[in-house]
């Protein structure tokens, strides 16, 4: 048994009939050159060799009686690959919207916690001949880092797969504990929880000083914090309905933007969705007077955590700056993203995760139902943040699963209450993916908002040329 992290239970907790906090990807996957050609049996046989590879895939999770701790996980005693692995197809044409929405049904549908938490759809009848892969796992498994490494032990360098040699000693199932067990288990755990209480008092205390002293400085800027958002129509309870886009743009433009006018990769990303969201709420008529603020999940996982599973991160609150000039809209952001990041520096990963250790599952998990239950987060006047922006660096070297080659790869992010617009990036080949996850009664139209991160790209680039 492996106890939940705190941090990695908190995303069981802020799950809801609403809110449904898994992750996911969809891959487009040309098998035109698949030694012997493509069947299902062989992407089959590929997963069930990989198992050892990819440890979430055969837990379940086990929770403690009367929520008095954390849950834990287990080898599932009832592993069964088939009911993880399903094969669909699209209706004609097959075309990108068919696969947005097949990939929209599949994140409108919560996870069986019974089971392992995941389930991987392979969707025939594309367009060109290609097949695409949906997978998705709950976020108390994976962050976005653990999710992309997990990813690349099922995919290989060449279209030759290489076959994994059984472990040793061989995998062996759990045995199911009683609640007598689970019980004694959580009270032993417990027990240690006033000294890691007296500690984390401590360290909280020392960052609070830290962060006053430093908002004191001259020529300092803190950045947004909760509730400073302007609120939109992305900003209220959600539904369980989902909808998917997605949209790239190539990184020798993204890099051109950067070189000529300063920033990050990561920077001109943000831009150019800030520059979208301008202009798509605007369409709506709801552009607000003051700049939306993005909440950006950031990785806090050292050299040592590489590999390991579950959730090492953080987040940082950005001023997404709606002014009209793109090169003055890149410059505040850039500036915004500084300050940050500056902040960040002075808060330690260990204080941001100490706290959750010590949330009751019972309560959390009820609080959670009670605020979307009551839709609280529409009575605010405003918006914890507005909208969530993620960036993965992806490989620049292209990969197979099962022989096919992989053409790229749309990361989809969860939404919740209050933030109904997910925007999660990832690079891969060359090309800068955009993945857009969207409440579907919010966003009926998230296509257009798509569409705008072309109109943004292509904005920021004419300016960079002329720069």
């Amino acid at each position: 048994m492996q106890r939940l992290t705190g941090l990695d239970a908190t995303f069981l907790y802020l799950e809801t009939p609403t809110n449904h906090m898994h992750v996911a990807s969809t891959i487009i996957l040309d098998p035109s050159e698949v030694p012997g050609g493509y069947s299902f049996s062989k992407v089959r046989d590929l997963v069930e060799n990989r198992l050892p590879l990819l440890p979430p895939f055969r837990r379940r999770l086990v929770e403690v009686p009367f929520g008095l701790h954390h849950p834990v996980w287990i080898e599932d005693p009832g592993f069964d690959l088939d009911y993880h692995l399903r094969r669909a197809a699209l209706p004609a044409p097959g075309g990108r919207r068919e696969l947005e929405d097949f990939a929209a049904e599949v994140m409108s549908r919560p996870l069986d916690r019974t089971r392992p938490l995941w389930e991987m759809y392979v969707i025939e009848g594309l367009e060109h001949g290609y097949i695409a892969c949906v997978t998705k796992m709950h976020h108390a498994a994976i962050d976005g880092v653990s999710g992309a490494e997990l990813t690349v032990n099922l995919l290989d360098l060449t279209p030759e797969p290489v076959i994994v040699p059984p472990p040793d000693p061989p995998w062996q199932p759990d045995r199911m504990p009683t609640d007598v067990e689970m019980v004694g288990y959580a009270m032993n755990s417990l027990s240690r929880t006033p000294v890691r209480a007296v500690k984390a008092v401590r360290r909280t205390t020392a960052m609070a000083l830290t962060l006053r002293r430093r908002n004191r400085e001259p020529n300092v800027s803190p950045p947004p914090s909760l509730l400073s958002a302007p609120k939109t129509f992305l900003n209220a309870a959600i539904t369980p309905h989902r909808r998917f886009a997605m949209t790239e743009v190539t990184l020798d433009e993204v890099k051109a933007v950067k070189e000529a006018l300063g920033g990050t990769v990561n920077d001109v990303v943000l831009a150019i969705c800030a520059g979208a969201l301008r202009s798509w709420m605007a369409d709506h008529g709801e552009l607000p007077d003051q700049d939306l603020v993005g909440m950006v999940p950031i990785s806090v996982r050292t050299s040592e955590e590489a590999g390991t599973m579950g959730n090492r991160v953080s987040s940082m609150l950005i001023q997404l700056s709606s002014l009209e000039d793109p090169v003055e809209r890149l410059a505040a952001i850039r500036e915004s993203t500084k300050d940050a990041k500056e902040q960040e520096k002075a808060i330690s990963a260990q204080v941001l995760t100490d706290w959750t250790e010590f949330a009751a599952p019972a309560v959390a998990a009820r609080a959670a139902r009670l605020v979307s239950n009551l839709r609280v987060l529409d009575r605010l006047n405003n918006a914890l943040f507005n909208v969530t922006i993620s960036n993965v660096p992806g490989p620049n070297f292209p990969l197979y699963s099962a022989g096919a080659r992989v053409l790229g790869i749309w990361p989809m992010g969860p939404i919740n209450d209050g933030a109904g617009l997910n925007i999660t990036v990832m690079s891969y080949m060359g090309a800068v993916n955009f993945g857009l996850l969207a409440c579907r009664e919010m966003a009926p139209d998230l296509d257009a908002l798509a569409g705008y991160i072309t109109e943004a790209k292509d904005e920021l680039l004419k300016a960079a040329a002329a720069a």
